[in-house]
């Protein structure tokens, strides 16, 4: 599959007429998930950190993209592969590492870990590890809110690989025949572990699949955060108009295996050099640079800013409290 798509003109006029500010944010939320991943796996592989973890390097736009066109009270379902996802919605650095640690001060008391972060102050259901388990607990909070006549909107991560599942065809049916407001949002990374699409599918356009449920399905450049954006404003807008639900399909590529035991010998080189040289943060550092009041210094500081946080964020972790034996039977059903 071929990782090139015509330039957005949506994504290009965001470019010329957003606010400096908000875009500079955008990097942030990119640099934040891209080294905050990098941290993680590095304390993983020390084996400071307990556990398995499933990263994101090379996917974030998707993440920070689709969750800037959402508001505060919207809700997002995610993955095994979450930590973005996550950071993207809003959850907080300390809380996630807590998290990861294991600590009780985590944003799930150190009870879901790195394959079920969430926090559901902050619209993000603790991630799902059952490959299309989220998609029809999306449908369901949908159709919630519109028993409910509520104007929030949910978006649906979900791979790939999920498409072969059951739960797809079911959530997604079910969200098309009642008009439920949910972005459907499946990032394309090409594999379902270590199984390219194309050995899998007659069809490997996952965003086809739409017309089949009776709603509209798009593709875009999941390494471009502004493309992502703007494909992410139209399908929130049309959810909120009952017009929903929609199917964005963000073609993106993992830089790292899919899990930490994962080497990526099944990725071909040439295929790893061509997405690599499309890396999310690299393009919109370049795109930034095009609107002349953007500097070096001003990623740099970011970035600097950033390294700290997650450094300072690390140092608390690895000393906060861990859960208790009385805690077993805290936040579980009798």
């Amino acid at each position: 599959m071929n990782p090139t798509l015509s330039p957005s003109p949506a994504a290009a006029a965001l470019l010329r007429g957003s606010d400096r500010n908000i875009l500079l944010g955008l990097y942030e939320k990119l640099v934040l998930i891209r080294e905050f991943e990098e941290r993680v796996k590095f304390l993983f592989l020390e084996g400071t950190m307990p556990g398995t973890i499933h990263q994101c390097q090379g996917q974030e736009a998707t993440a920070v993209g689709v969750c800037a066109a959402l508001r505060s009270d919207d809700f997002i379902t995610s993955t095994f592969r979450g930590h973005g996802h996550a950071l993207a919605k809003g959850l907080g650095v300390q809380e996630m590492l807590d998290e990861l640690f294991g600590a009780s001060t985590g944003c799930c008391k150190g009870k879901g870990g790195s394959m079920h972060m969430g926090n559901m102050d902050r619209g993000m259901v603790p991630g799902i590890a059952i490959v299309a388990g989220g998609i029809p607990l999306a449908a369901g909070m949908a159709l919630a809110f519109k028993l409910q006549q509520r104007p929030q909107v949910v978006a649906c991560f979900f791979g790939d690989g999920a498409v072969a599942e059951g739960a797809f065809h079911e959530g997604v049916n079910m969200a098309a025949l009642w008009n439920l407001p949910v972005v459907l949002v499946c990032e394309n990374n090409l594999y379902g572990a270590s199984t390219r699409i194309d050995k899998v599918m007659k069809n490997p356009c996952v965003a086809d699949r739409a017309a089949a449920y009776g709603f509209r399905g798009e593709t875009v450049d999941g390494n471009d955060v502004l493309a992502v954006l703007a494909a992410a404003q139209r399908a929130v807008a049309e959810c909120r108009a009952g017009q929903g639900p929609v199917l964005l399909e963000l073609l993106t590529y993992r830089r790292t295996g899919h899990s930490r035991r994962d080497a990526c010998h099944y990725q071909p080189k040439d295929e790893r050099e061509a997405w690599f040289a499309r890396d999310p943060i690299e393009r919109f550092a370049a795109q930034l640079a095009e609107r002349g009041d953007v500097t070096p210094a001003d990623l740099a500081a970011i970035r600097a800013r950033v390294e700290q946080q997650i450094a300072a964020a690390v140092a608390v972790a690895q000393r906060a409290p861990q859960p208790t034996l009385a805690d077993l039977t805290t936040d579980v059903y009798a």
